[in-house]
């Protein structure tokens, strides 16, 4: 049996081996998400077969969604590797665990449906023009900005990988994410209503109640490090 290569000075696992090693593991989840999405049939959903329409909003919710969450589970990640505290490791941990079994779940709905895992078109949240609300609907993204409401910049990415360490890192990242959940709770909001299926509504709805409390925590943990909330 081969020994895994490691870092000479720690012992662990060298990055290129880390890497594939996590890189196994997400894909794990999200297949089983996947298997999830396309077998389990939540209590209470329509039992109609009719596939929704490329443009209906459950077809655009999961993708566009799927997105968001993706960024997510990528700075949640982050916090994993970088932070020491308890506190934000656990909070990471969460979301990156709920948010994964979600993408897969969303993405194993679009595979039954037959339409593509990411929105091609160039143009997000175009499945939200009916709200017309808080000035969300279709966005197309521009250099430098962020593609959907409460994501983060490739600029912010950098630094929240490679800024400073500590309780400097701990507080960057409770904002970004808490500016994430912020920005991306109008998609979940109007799908948990507008959703053809119920399944995509009740997955919308529970997106919206967890995200919540976690907000809350998150906005509790930027005061007691003596911090706010993004602008």
């Amino acid at each position: 049996m081969s020994v895994p290569e490691t870092d000479e000075v720690s012992g662990r696992p060298s990055g290129v081996v880390r890497a594939l090693v996590i890189g196994a593991a997400v894909l794990a989840v999200l297949l089983l998400g996947a298997a999830v999405g396309l077998l389990v049939k939540l209590p209470g959903s329509s039992s109609s077969t009719a596939v929704p329409a490329s443009g209906s909003v459950d077809v655009g919710f999961c993708q566009d969604m799927s997105m968001h969450h993706l960024q997510g589970i990528q700075m949640a990640n982050i916090a994993r590797d970088r932070s020491t505290d308890p506190e934000i490791r656990q909070l990471a941990f969460d979301i990156s665990s709920t948010q994964l079994e979600q993408v897969g779940r969303m993405k194993g709905w679009l595979m039954m449906w037959n339409e593509h895992e990411q929105n091609l078109s160039g143009v997000y949240m175009k499945w939200m023009d009916a709200a017309g609300v808080h000035g969300h609907g279709a966005t197309t993204p521009e250099a430098g900005k962020p593609l959907m409401p409460g994501m983060a910049t490739t600029d912010e990415l950098t630094k929240l990988r490679t800024g400073p360490a500590g309780r400097e890192f701990d507080v960057y990242w409770l904002q970004l994410m808490l500016r994430h959940h912020v920005g991306g709770a109008p998609m979940a909001e109007y799908a948990a209503t507008a959703g053809g299926q119920t399944f995509v509504r009740t997955l919308a709805d529970n997106m919206l109640k967890s995200q919540s409390a976690e907000t809350e925590l998150m906005k509790d943990y930027l005061a007691k490090r003596g911090a706010a909330p993004l602008p």
